[in-house]
């Protein structure tokens, strides 16, 4: 007999159809299946869901809150508990929280109610320890991914020299994407060398809108429903987040074999295995010299970046089974 899990989403800034729901509906799909049934609920009927199907390990996806602190001790009471930390990291911590003594109370008593707590990226694992979130026995490190066969079979694109390079980004149009940033860095370069395609929407689309209103060489695509070709026809992408505990944009980004300028935080900084740049956060002259860097560089460099890019995503799928299949036997 299958052992269940049931993995529970948070609240509409989660991407109830976003990116970890369709992670976790591959891992259904997966050759974990064999081995374990999956179940995927949303929080607000997680209490029903777990009381009908009495899963062996419940594993909670949402933003850990002063709140949440009972509902948290109410899944623990009906299996073994586990929190994916999506959300928190020293960045976040650094753009967020005023009351860091209050706010690593709260996490410390919500992941004390745990039998792990899995950190997805090795910067956010350090970070917590560090800060002693949450004890080294309890602690386990699996980082996040996707499935990227369709990102890998992006073939290269031939560049121009008469062309505009082009920069791709996108996601959430957000405080912590860092949009305005990069919008700010672009307009510090020549229009004809430089284009920006944006895509993505969200509660700062009109400010962002705005912002890029007086640049020619910025565009925005709306909502991309076909990520590969996207990034197929761009030359480099950029990450300009102000936090990101992972990452799953510069995963993409890496199996597409594209040269990445990223921001120095959290969960990007360890997927820049010499395949682009990393900047300072929130530092739109740093962001415009780097891209000038990465327009510059020979078309030989550019693609070798782009290579061992992918080169490092390659394994990243199979990788997130084996510890997850690790954890939950261990476990179970």
């Amino acid at each position: 007999m299958k052992a269940k899990i049931c993995h529970i989403l948070g609240g509409q800034s989660m991407g109830w159809t976003g990116g970890i729901s369709a992670t976790l509906k591959s891992i259904e799909m997966s050759r974990l299946s064999q081995k374990f049934e999956f179940i995927i609920a949303p929080l607000a009927d997680a209490a029903a869901i777990v009381k009908q199907q009495r899963p062996d390990a419940i594993v909670v996806h949402g933003a850990s809150s002063w709140r949440g602190l009972l509902s948290l001790w109410n899944l623990k009471r009906s299996a073994k508990l586990i929190i994916n930390e999506h959300h928190y990291s020293a960045s976040f911590e650094a753009f967020n929280v005023s009351s860091v003594a209050r706010f690593h109370g709260m996490l410390k008593l919500s992941y004390g109610m745990c039998d792990r707590v899995i950190a997805v990226s090795v910067g956010q694992q350090q970070w917590m320890q560090k800060n002693k979130l949450v004890s080294h026995q309890r602690l386990a490190l699996i980082q996040f991914a996707r499935i990227v066969d369709k990102f890998l079979a992006v073939p290269p694109k031939p560049r121009s020299a008469n062309q505009p390079f082009v920069l791709g980004a996108y996601g959430r149009f957000c405080h912590q994407k860092g949009f305005d940033i990069l919008i700010d860095a672009v307009k510090q370069l020549p229009d004809s060398q430089i284009k920006l395609q944006i895509g993505g929407s969200g509660t700062d689309e009109a400010k962002l809108k705005q912002l890029a209103a007086t640049a020619s060489n910025i565009e925005f695509l709306g909502r991309i429903d076909d990520v590969p070709a996207f990034l197929g026809q761009c030359d480099a992408l950029v990450i300009p987040s102000r936090w990101e505990p992972w990452g799953n944009v510069c995963l993409e980004a890496r199996a597409a074999a594209k040269p990445i300028i990223a921001s120095a935080v959290d969960g990007l900084s360890e997927q820049m295995p010499n395949c682009g740049l990393l900047i300072p956060p929130e530092n739109s002259l740093a962001l415009a010299k780097a891209i000038q860097e990465l327009a510059e560089l020979p078309a030989l460099q550019l693609a070798q970046m782009g290579q061992q890019g992918r080169a490092s995503a390659c394994n990243a799928w199979e990788n997130y089974l084996s510890n997850w299949q690790r954890l939950l036997e261990e476990l179970l």
